[in-house]
């Protein structure tokens, strides 16, 4: 999508080698963009010019996971839980030197923002969650099988190798889930072209899957005090916006904000009214 090549580096945290890039600079308070999955690198965020309009005057700061991307891949017996992902952020922001910093999480990342926040609500200055995943993820709504019950049909094909780890049923079913994000066909097959550059690591998402099932960020919410930003595309299948909705009615003074021509990445389909509904945000005190 034309997006300027990847120039970050990488640091030791306690328990895993980071990779990260920051984009831009200037002199407002740094933007921390964390990607969805589990399992992707942050490299389908850059489907959008967004970010890179945004670091004109801040700088943006991007990292893959531990496991995924140009994050080393784990190594046999390594840790990768919720706890180990909120750690590695804490580290990546230390390392960089900011006291506070503004957070965006999408999908997956806006669990991981919101638990990250609950951990360390000294460092946040604003939070924005993204067609964020639930708090408890068991209450996330997936709307796939009501609106396009026929891939659904060719996705559950393919569950069996999946399960089984096997590599091509794992690029097929991902191909399918990809045709599902977006509401405007252009955009769907600008996403899905652009899909082959993006990485994903399976061994993550099924790590990760098994210990967030755990947790429950339900009681979390009502103890922030920072602004936060909850957003949702009106047609968002992969997270129903009630899902946002109910996120923003938990988060005490949180505004709450519908892009009404989008599905999972309003950043992607709507990325003027994106940036300047988050420039807005995040110049509020």
């Amino acid at each position: 999508m034309g997006a300027p090549p990847e120039s970050g580096r990488t640091f030791q945290a306690p328990g895993a080698t980071i990779y990260y890039e920051v984009r831009g600079g200037g002199a407002g308070r740094p933007l921390f963009v964390a990607n969805g999955g589990p399992g992707f690198d942050h490299v389908y965020l850059h489907v959008s010019d967004v970010w890179d309009r945004l670091a004109a005057t801040r700088p943006v700061v991007f990292w893959d996971q531990r496991g995924n991307g140009r994050s080393p891949e784990l190594a046999p017996g390594q840790s990768c839980t919720m706890a180990d992902q909120i750690a590695d952020l804490e580290a990546l922001r230390a390392h960089l030197g900011y006291e506070t910093i503004d957070l965006l999480g999408h999908s997956y990342g806006g669990m991981l923002a919101m638990a990250y926040a609950a951990r360390h609500p000294q460092h946040i200055a604003h939070l924005v969650l993204c067609d964020s995943g639930a708090p408890k993820f068991a209450e996330t709504q997936f709307l796939f099988d009501e609106i396009y019950p026929e891939t659904s049909e060719r996705q559950r094909a393919w569950a069996f190798g999946e399960y089984l780890g096997d590599e091509a049923a794992i690029a097929a079913s991902l191909q399918e889930y990809m045709t599902m994000l977006c509401l405007s066909p252009e955009k769907r097959d600008a996403f899905v072209a652009a899909s082959s550059g993006f990485d994903y690591t399976h061994a993550v998402n099924q790590a990760l899957h098994a210990d967030f099932a755990r947790y429950d960020l339900g009681p979390e919410l009502p103890k922030f005090r920072f602004p936060t930003l909850v957003v949702t595309g009106r047609y968002d299948f992969n997270v129903a916006p009630a899902v946002a909705y109910r996120i923003h009615q938990a988060i005490p003074g949180s505004r709450f904000v519908v892009f009404e021509r989008s599905g999972h990445l309003p950043f992607f389909e709507e990325p003027e009214e994106f940036r300047r509904r988050l420039e807005e945000f995040l110049a509020a005190r």
